[in-house]
Formats: structure tokens, C-alpha cells, sequence
């Protein structure tokens, strides 16, 4: 493998390159016009444009981005996260272009990518799944009929879906019908696919998953888990390794279970298991998601693993050389996804042209980022700008840490998440460990968001007159 094509663009496209170019391999970044001068297009050995702003017309143009593979006479693909990375038609066409898809198989991404067959395909592995209805569901009355059997609250979710879309919770059977319409609509709108399914919800859960690892060999490890529970929009925002409340047992119970989840559809590569938590701790079955994830990072800090490289390493055919036993926890990591969104204004997207964009650094910072200071975030695209994690001996050492970095992250020009972030590191629910999925509708507002930020401008000030008055004094000092 000499050369590599990545099939993405920002963060997430530069940390891929970073790491096949440390191994040697040559990289290609693919770009839409609104994307000639980012980043991900400067820091690759080739680069070119493949389209027009719209992810439609470029980004997601799988058969554009195969030309460009037999031209520049690429061996492989990393498709990294969102875009065509859980595009099974995309892999397989791929694969027909002998041009290694460094993911899963086609197959595996197709099982994985439906929710409902990806239930069906790990059922004969006895996993816990969250009760609720085997099929698929577009009919109204029959919809209704099942919500009551299954029980209020209850979960409606897109079959095809992902990112929170086509999701609904439905608290009152009155609500069901409107709620249903809702989903329905979202999911044929986001996925072309209306059909949704039916789960009981799990109420105040948390949300686990587990890192896998796979080789064409036979090998599959579980690389412990990470907490995802504080979202907004069914979205994730603030990440963690390892998770608070898991005890060594049952940590390994729920990576044993994972490891069946990849046996289920004869996996391959890196892919996460997610789970959901119940307040008693039972862990049910949620999803696999075929890809590497976005929180990644957090994973490669508490293992000292580089997961892309071993992603790389198995698309070439190679064993994983690490075994279960050598996977050993070190330490804790904390990330926050740095997105150009409005915290005051429901975390609305609130793109621009960056004044100011300085990141910080520091012994257990770490910042994947793929943007810079003087360049406009496209409207085009997800507003995530860029990653933020640190690594501390201990959990309150790496939110100390977090809360240090937001500080010195300096952005003018797009409001970002930032805020938030420290707002949630500074909350006595997520220090303390108890929280759930529900933390934002819980605890957080902009009205308090808003008195934290205008409590450190007052304490900001007062050091200022303060300093101000000590340099005074120290002027008028006599010479002597």
C-alpha cells in the first residue's frame, strides 16, 4: 500500500494522513470547490477537486472519487466518518476496482447500517436487546397497536438512520400519531427510507460503546469503552475513556458482547459497539457503527494505540499482534467536539469567517483540527471544527485539564460550543459521575449558561482593576 486516498475532508481527513504518512504512504485529499483552500488540501502530497460545494456533488460522488483512484494509480481508500464510510454500495465498488476499502466489507456495512437487520444478525449470540418490535413499520394503526404493547415511553426510530434523525420519544400515547408522522417524514427526507421500528425507552440511560478491532485472521479485541452521554439532539458532544460507572467485570461483560456483535456480521477493521445503560446497569444492544468514530481519539489516549494505523495494517492483510490481555487502562481522557454552533440559540449552526482561531497546547492536549485562523466555515458541511481532548493521570486531572484548555481555545467570529463544554466540566452531575443522557434537558439552559459566562467576565474584570491598581503603585515608588 503506497498510496492512500482520503475520502473526506477536515479533522478527520488530516489525522488519517498524519498517520499513513508517519508509516510512509503517500496521501490524496479529494476537495469540493468551497474547499480549495482547507487544510486537509495543503497537508496532502495531491489533492483535486471533485465538485461543487454540495456534498452531493462531490463528497458523496463515490463513482468521481473512484476515477480519481485509477488516474493517480491509488491502492486504497480511507473514507474516514460520515460521507460514503458506511456506504456499503461505495465499498463494493471498491472492492470491484481492486482499490482496498480500509473498513468492513460491503456485506457487514449493509447488516450494520439497518437497524433492524443488524438486531436480527446478533439475536443467535443472546445479547440484551432493548424490548420493542423485530420489523420494520410504515402503517399507522399497526404503529399504535404495537407502541401499546411494548408500553409508554417507547422510542420510535428510522431503520436506516443515524445522527439522532428520525428519532422520537414519545412519553403519551396522545402524542403517538403526530410524533410517528414526524419521524416518518424525517427518515424518508434524511435516508430515502421512511421505515421506522418501535423500542421501549430506557429511561435516564446512559449511553457506552465499545472499540473493536478485527483482522482477516480471526482476531477481534474490545480497546474498553467509552462514555458518549452527554448530547444535544440525540448527538453527541462531550466524550470520555474509560467511563465512570463500569466496574472490571462488567466492562468485560460488555466487551465480550461486542466482540459477539462483530462475530455476528464477520467483521473486519475498527468498529464500535454501541450499548445502552439502564440505572440498574443492564446494558442493551443499541447499534454498529462500521467506521471509525469521531471520538476516537479518547480510545488512542487511554491505550497508547494508534487505531487508524491498525486500521491501515489490517486492510493490508496483516494480524493484529496485540492481545486481549495486553490492553491495559492508563489514565482518563476527556473530549469535546468543538462545533461552530450557537449554544444561547439551541445549538444552532452559526457559520463565518474566523478572525481569530488560536488552539492551545500543552503536555496532555491534544487538538485534531482542521481549520485555521482567516478562513470561512462553509455552510455546506457539519460545523464541527475541530476536536478537543486532554489526558490526565485521573478523571478530575483531564476535566482540569479540559477546563484550562477551553480558556486558553481563543475563536472570534462563530459562536462555538466551547461554552458549553466548560459549563458541562464545571457541573457538580457530570464531576460527580451522575448523569445521564439526559444531562442537557436536565440541567443545562442558555439563561445559566449566560449567568456562568457573566460571573467570569465580573471575576475577569475585578483581576484587571486590580492588576491595574497594583502597577499604579508600583510606579509611583520612589527611585533610589
Amino acid at each position: 500500500m503506497k498510496k492512500i486516498l482520503v475520502a473526506n475532508r477536515g479533522e478527520i481527513a488530516i489525522r488519517v494522513m498524519k498517520t499513513a504518512k508517519k508509516m510512509g504512504i503517500k496521501t490524496v485529499a479529494v476537495f469540493s470547490t468551497a474547499d480549495r483552500n482547507a487544510l486537509h488540501v495543503k497537508y496532502a502530497d495531491e489533492a483535486v477537486c471533485i465538485g461543487e460545494a454540495a456534498s452531493s456533488q462531490s463528497y458523496l460522488r463515490g463513482d468521481k472519487i473512484i476515477e480519481v483512484c485509477i488516474e493517480l494509480g491509488v491502492d486504497a481508500v480511507h473514507p474516514g466518518y460520515g460521507f460514503l464510510s458506511e456506504n456499503s454500495t461505495f465499498a463494493e465498488a471498491c472492492e470491484k476496482n481492486n482499490i482496498i476499502f480500509i473498513g468492513p466489507k460491503s456485506k457487514a456495512i449493509e447488516t450494520m447500517g439497518s437497524k433492524l437487520a443488524a438486531k436480527e444478525a446478533v439475536m443467535k449470540y443472546n445479547i440484551p436487546m432493548v424490548p420493542g418490535v423485530d420489523h420494520a413499520i410504515t402503517d399507522l394503526d399497526e404503529a399504535k397497536k404495537t407502541a401499546k404493547e411494548v408500553g409508554f415511553p417507547i422510542l420510535i426510530k428510522a431503520s436506516a438512520g443515524g445522527g439522532g434523525k428520525g428519532m422520537r420519544i414519545v412519553e403519551k400515547e396522545e402524542d403517538f400519531e403526530s410524533q410517528m408522522n414526524r419521524a416518518i417524514s424525517e427518515a424518508t427526507s434524511a435516508f430515502g427510507d421512511g421505515s421506522v421500528f418501535i423500542e421501549k425507552y430506557v429511561t435516564k440511560p446512559r449511553h457506552i460503546e465499545i472499540q473493536i478491532m478485527a483482522d482477516s485472521h480471526g482476531n477481534i479485541l474490545y480497546v474498553h469503552e467509552r462514555e458518549c452521554s452527554i448530547q444535544r439532539r440525540h448527538q453527541k458532544v462531550v466524550e470520555e475513556a474509560p467511563s465512570s460507572i463500569l466496574t472490571p467485570e462488567k466492562r468485560k461483560e460488555m466487551g465480550e458482547a461486542a466482540v459477539k456483535v462483530a462475530k455476528a456480521c464477520d467483521y473486519l477493521g475498527a468498529g464500535t459497539v454501541e450499548f445502552l445503560m439502564d440505572d440498574k446497569h443492564n446494558f442493551y444492544f443499541l447499534e454498529m457503527n462500521t467506521r471509525l468514530q469521531v471520538e476516537h481519539p479518547v480510545t488512542e489516549m487511554i491505550s497508547g494505540l494508534d487505531l487508524v494505523e491498525l486500521q491501515i495494517r489490517i486492510a493490508r492483510g496483516e494480524a493484529l499482534t496485540i492481545k486481549q490481555e495486553d490492553l491495559v487502562i492508563h489514565g482518563h481522557a476527556m473530549e469535546l467536539r468543538v462545533y461552530a454552533e450557537d449554544s444561547m440559540n439551541d445549538f444552532l449552526p452559526n457559520v463565518g469567517f474566523l478572525s481569530t482561531y488560536k488552539i492551545p497546547v500543552g503536555e496532555g492536549i491534544r487538538v485534531d483540527n482542521g481549520i485555521e485562523e482567516g478562513m470561512d466555515v462553509p455552510i455546506y458541511y457539519d460545523p464541527m471544527l475541530s476536536k478537543l481532548v486532554t489526558y490526565g493521570k485521573t478523571r478530575e486531572e483531564s476535566i482540569e485539564l479540559m477546563i484550562k484548555a477551553i480558556d486558553n481555545y481563543h475563536i472570534e467570529g462563530v459562536a462555538t460550543t466551547l461554552p458549553f463544554g466548560k459549563f458541562v466540566m464545571e457541573h457538580e452531575a457530570f464531576r460527580s459521575g451522575n448523569f445521564d443522557t439526559g444531562f442537557v434537558k436536565a440541567y443545562y439552559s442558555p439563561e445559566k449558561l449566560k449567568a456562568n459566562l457573566d460571573v467570569e467576565a465580573e471575576i475577569a474584570a475585578m483581576i484587571a482593576l486590580q492588576k491595574y491598581i497594583a502597577d499604579k503603585q508600583v510606579l509611583r515608588l520612589p527611585i533610589e
